[in-house]
């Protein structure tokens, strides 16, 4: 986007047109997130560009900012599921002091709701053997 040389009050009209363009594209999932994902990071906004970001989504013809949005909410999703894991295996780890790489890649591959039941879960463990043990009892 630097070499596009965008002028930075112009930042937010062209998020705002990518994700327009990408939601009318009606690609598959994955294309549409890999593409929306390079989008918003390489052009991320302060909170005053996401003011008008958010004015410009308003302006779009209701079918078209509905699209837009459900592409912003997998956004949100993703950056909660990430947050949410990374505070489970940091108090794994500090609980543990090192998690196996099997155990951790176990981990990243569960669901939202799977590791909100292991952040529960969590405060119960006395050794990593619990931990294990209930990794286990899910996969089953």
């Amino acid at each position: 986007m630097a070499k596009m040389q965008i002028a930075p009050k112009d930042r937010p009209k062209v998020k705002a047109e990518c994700l327009r363009l990408l939601a009318t594209l009606r690609l598959d999932p994955a294309r549409t997130q890999l593409i929306s994902g390079f989008v918003d990071t390489y052009l991320s906004l302060n909170a005053q560009e996401e003011q008008v970001f958010q004015a410009e989504i308003g302006r779009l013809e209701a079918s078209t900012r509905e699209g837009v949005m459900q592409i912003v909410t997998s956004w949100m999703q993703q950056g909660i599921e990430q947050v949410e894991k990374g505070i489970v295996l940091r108090q794994l780890t500090r609980r543990f002091v090192e998690l196996p790489a099997s155990m951790r890649s176990k981990i990243e591959a569960l669901s939202l709701t799977q590791v909100e039941a292991l952040g529960d879960a969590l405060l119960d463990f006395q050794t990593i053997a619990d931990l294990e043990a209930w990794l286990q009892a899910i996969a089953e």
